[in-house]
């Protein structure tokens, strides 16, 4: 019984760790990467899309994306999405593929990309934090319901903090790098 609890709270604090990687790559570091505008959506065809529903996303240069969408009415669309997003991006566009220069960053902007950073680590966290306290409430009610003894319930406990800490300093190495990387030049 404690053995699924723990095997619960690690893949719930797995998933926290997941999605932090996950936000991370949406983070402009200074180099262009399709990622970056996986979360537009595309107001076309009488509803919004993905962009990556409405177009191919390429980068012939480390420092240039390409959007070439595969419907060539909805370019304006495309373009109005990338300059009504928080991006930074000033589309270029050209009647055929929008061309999308990544700038190289100010330290203005990546002290405030690391601020940003910082609040996502810190809500992954949170999301562990979470994940312990729901699993170690599911091992005091065994316990009062007599299924497993005090003493379980204390190893359970060290157990799940132990996993805790393990996720916490994945989720500070990650941040760490992601630092590293908006920070260089």
């Amino acid at each position: 019984m404690i053995e699924l609890i723990l095997e619960e709270a690690e893949e719930k604090m797995s998933n926290a760790v997941v999605a932090l990687e996950r936000e991370f790559i949406r983070i402009r570091t200074g180099r262009a990467s399709p990622a970056l505008l996986d979360s537009l959506k595309v107001e076309c065809y009488g509803s919004l899309m993905p962009i990556r529903q409405v177009a191919n996303i390429s980068v012939p240069e480390p420092r240039l994306l390409v959007v070439q969408p595969w419907d060539r009415s909805v370019l304006s669309a495309v373009e109005k999405a990338i300059n009504k997003s928080e991006l930074g991006l000033n589309p270029m566009n050209d009647g055929v593929v929008i061309r999308l220069p990544i700038p190289a960053l100010t330290e203005e902007r990546r002290k405030d990309l690391i601020k940003l950073s910082r609040r996502v680590a810190e809500e992954g966290r949170v999301s562990i934090r979470n994940a312990r306290r729901q699993e170690i409430e599911e091992l005091r009610k065994y316990q009062k319901a007599g299924d497993i003894s005090e003493d379980d319930l204390h190893r359970g406990i060290d157990k799940i903090q132990e996993l805790t800490d393990r996720f916490v300093a994945d989720l500070d190495k990650i941040l760490k790098e992601k630092e590293n990387e908006i920070m260089e030049v």
